[in-house]
């Protein structure tokens, strides 16, 4: 089993800057491509990035030139770095971690923009 504990969401005003934190535990050997999703209210859960092990990233259009991810290995955590926030950012902010083709979800953290 693989725990994942997200933090460093917020409120923000438009233009602002997050940086998401998702924290592995547990069963942590093997992971391998994690990723940030988000829900908003009434919407379906939408991909925002992947990246690799190695460290190859990529990211829905939306986010693009905005959101970077990254990864710690020897941490087992992911971050996401956001900048130029907009409203529509304003979703649940979840992590994933695929480890031998079972995908494990943190609960989420709430990222809110304000215009």
């Amino acid at each position: 089993q693989v725990q994942l504990v997200e933090s460093g969401g917020g409120l923000v005003q438009a233009g602002g800057s997050l940086r998401l934190s998702c924290a592995a535990s547990g069963s942590t050997f093997g992971i391998g491509v994690m990723g940030w999703y988000r829900q908003a209210p009434g919407k379906q859960r939408e991909l925002v990035a992947t990246i690799t092990v190695g460290g190859s990233t990529n990211y829905a259009d939306s986010v693009k030139g905005r959101f970077t991810a990254s990864r710690d290995n020897a941490k087992n955590t992911v971050y996401l770095q956001m900048n130029s926030l907009k409203p529509e950012d304003t979703a649940v902010y979840l992590c994933n971690a695929l480890r031998f083709r079972i995908q494990y979800w943190g609960q989420g953290t709430q990222v809110t923009v304000s215009s």
